[in-house]
């Protein structure tokens, strides 16, 4: 019999694995003797495998294969309430009141963080958003106003700015509804990013990581599909155009009172304490108002007394007094008197910044930062708690209550319930950001499925719609159409991708693709950042360059990329379908180079990147501690002295192998076909 092969300073026990093997001659009948003599002269001795360690055993096993997607068991580890003495169920309660407290608390101050978010990326990209819209002469590509939507969507931070923007242009006659359309469009896309960059915030856990950036990424899917399908549709038809008309035409709409503002008359009293911001100073700079651009956007008065007088002026000529019979001239000057408007600052305003006077730059980046790192600190809190809040039986309830369908006849009306009930709580809280931003770590956290959420993240962009047409009634009478327009051209639109990506189950791709993209950047964590990179602000600004250049250059571009994009989707399609369609080699995406269809040598590549800095950190720490040891002889409540004896421990330490044997070797012995090499051989054979 071959000897064990041996690894290193490994020390195998084949008495472990084998029985007989301890020196006793295991009895057999004289049968299988006599069969052994006739066979060969040197006697045989059986060996069994234990059950326990039969390798045969092993592989016939059938392997659990466990679904990522599953929402996982939220146990109970405490006490049952049952268990509980009278003073341990007075304490449950009150920690039970505690941590309602402290999630509402921290949920206020996340909705309050999303408010400033916003308001600090309006005061560093805001006036380069309005010069994006200052310039009308490029808004008649429909192209190019969808990226312009999406750009200043995301320098905003707010689809209802870059909304308000577009209807005081097309107001003022500075933007046709057919041009602004496209720009709704991409607005609409724009705002998706806000949940996408929550969903970071829980990239710590692999598991929630990939639920709640497949949650977050299902909104930014169907905005996407849903413009892709939409746009050339409206270009070619002007379907919205002719809709919306047709109804502004049929109904006499009268101004009304404003739309309600719920959830803002919590937030506002904390907000306007950290700043405030002059928002017409953009739709200003869109107009093309020169004085505007001088303007910063912290406001610094509050209160503001506007009052109009008679006064003497002069006037370059007679033509220019206001009548004859007030125009009168000393031989020098030419003197009217005309209605003068002056401003008289009564009261600042009393957030933190009136009296810096810091640029809005500056501004914008000290409130990001803050702003992101409160956002961080209660979506982590948030989390925890609701962790701590939603097990066992609680849990249940509420996941059998969101995410189970209705019996069977009705089974399909259980989705556009969910959509009802998106729309009716983004209508409440007045933003479809904060609504699904707030999902956002429900999902990742096993409360609610991406099925189920889907429906949801559809009523929200319904929500926000029917929020702008409310708005839209009280806006003055020279905006009155055109707002209403624009809005019912949003509602329809977001009504449109309903009916294309939800009613057949077929066509729910959003779902697959967010599904898809979780798998991604669960494994590859750094690819979730390159996407949003990507897909908000390269591709928009690669097509906005293009569309600068000329539809020539745009054309020349574009065609090639879109048909090397609708080729692969067509293979990848036949080679998870019918690959025996294709020739042999196009069956699979090997004859690739690995960069081409992997994204393994790139994570090698980032976490080369990323781990040359934490070598470059770990090596001056260790500098540090040894100086450290060397000044203070490093005892132990040093906070160096771990430091220290990890160091001596990983020097000169020999890694041992793991016990282990060559199942191919036992393989060979059993049909008579293995040798016995020397124990040195085996071991550099294998």
């Amino acid at each position: 019999m071959a000897p064990w092969p041996e690894l290193g300073d490994a020390q195998p026990n084949p008495d472990k694995y084998l029985e007989g093997a301890a020196g006793q001659q295991p009895t057999t009948p004289d049968k299988s003797k006599e069969t052994n003599k006739n066979n060969t002269e040197a006697p045989v001795t059986n060996i069994e495998l234990l059950p326990t360690y039969s390798t045969a055993t092993l592989i016939d096993e059938p392997t659990e294969v466990v679904d990522p997607w599953n929402l996982p068991t939220l146990q109970d580890s405490g006490i049952k309430w049952s268990e509980r003495d009278t003073k341990g169920k007075i304490l449950c309660v009150f920690q039970g009141i505690g941590r309602l407290i402290l999630l509402l608390g921290f949920l206020y101050f996340f909705v309050c963080s999303l408010d400033i978010l916003s308001s600090a990326f309006q005061l560093v990209g805001g006036k380069m958003a309005g010069q994006f819209f200052s310039n009308s002469s490029i808004m008649s590509n429909p192209l190019l106003g969808l990226v312009i939507g999406v750009l200043v969507t995301v320098l905003v931070q707010s689809s209802s700015t870059s909304t308000s923007i577009v209807v005081s242009m097309v107001s003022s006659s500075l933007l046709t509804v057919r041009a602004a359309i496209p720009i709704i469009m991409g607005a609409n896309i724009g705002t998706s990013i806000t949940n996408t960059i929550v969903a970071l915030m829980q990239v710590g856990d692999r598991s929630e990581f990939r639920r709640a950036f497949a949650g977050a990424t299902v909104h930014d899917f169907f905005n996407w599909l849903s413009v892709l399908v939409l746009l050339p549709v409206e270009a070619a038809t002007h379907y919205l155009e002719i809709i919306t008309q047709l109804i502004v035409d049929s109904f006499h709409f009268k101004s009304g009172e404003d739309a309600p503002d719920l959830l803002k008359v919590i937030t506002k009293p904390f907000t306007k304490l950290i700043v405030q911001l002059d928002k017409k100073v953009i739709s200003q700079i869109a107009m093309n108002d020169e004085t505007a651009k001088n303007k910063s956007l912290v406001k610094i008065w509050c209160k503001t007394f506007t009052n109009k007088t008679q006064m003497n002026i002069t006037v370059p000529s007679t033509a220019n007094c206001t009548s004859p019979s007030l125009c009168w001239t000393d031989g020098i000057q030419t003197w009217t008197m005309k209605n003068v408007t002056y401003k008289e600052n009564i009261a600042k305003c009393q957030h933190i910044f009136v009296n810096f006077h810091l640029p809005d730059l500056a501004v914008g980046t000290i409130l990001l930062i803050l702003s992101l790192l409160v956002l961080c600190g209660c979506l982590i809190m948030i989390v925890k708690i609701l962790g701590s809040v939603l097990k066992g039986q609680v849990a249940t309830v509420i996941k059998k209550t969101i995410n189970t369908d209705f019996p069977f006849p009705f089974a399909w009306l259980t989705g556009y319930l969910a959509i009802l009930v998106g729309a009716g709580m983004t209508f409440i809280v007045q933003s479809s950001s904060v609504f699904t931003s707030a999902l956002t770590p429900l999902i990742g956290i096993g409360v609610i499925t991406i099925e189920r959420a889907y429906p949801l993240t559809l009523g929200s962009n319904i929500g926000t719609t029917t929020t702008a047409i409310l708005a839209a009634l009280a806006s003055p009478g020279n905006a009155l159409r055109s707002s209403i327009q624009i809005a019912l051209c949003h509602f329809f639109f977001n009504i449109s991708g309903i009916l294309l990506w939800y009613p057949i189950p077929f066509t729910r791709l959003p779902i697959r693709m967010a599904k898809g993209l979780g798998n991604i950047s669960a494994k590859y964590r750094w690819f979730a950042v390159f996407y949003l990179i990507i897909f908000f602000f390269l591709i928009p600004l690669t097509v906005f360059g293009l569309s600068l250049a000329g539809w020539p250059v745009l054309v020349g571009v574009g065609v090639p990329v879109v048909f090397i994009i609708i080729l692969v989707l067509c293979l990848r399609l036949l080679q998870s379908r019918c690959p025996r369609v294709l020739p042999k080699k196009l069956q699979n995406w090997n004859f690739l180079p690995l960069w081409m269809h992997s994204l393994k040598p790139w994570d090698a590549v980032v976490s080369k990147f990323t781990g040359f800095f934490q070598m470059r950190c770990c090596c001056c720490c260790r500098v540090c501690c040894r100086v450290c040891c060397l000044l203070c002889g490093c005892p132990k409540c040093c906070r160096c002295s771990k430091c220290c004896e990890d160091l001596e421990e990983g020097q000169g330490v020999p890694v041992k192998a793991a016990e282990t044997f060559d199942n191919i070797t036992i393989s060979r012995e059993a049909q008579g076909e293995a040798h016995a090499p020397d124990s040195k051989t085996e071991c550099t054979a294998l």
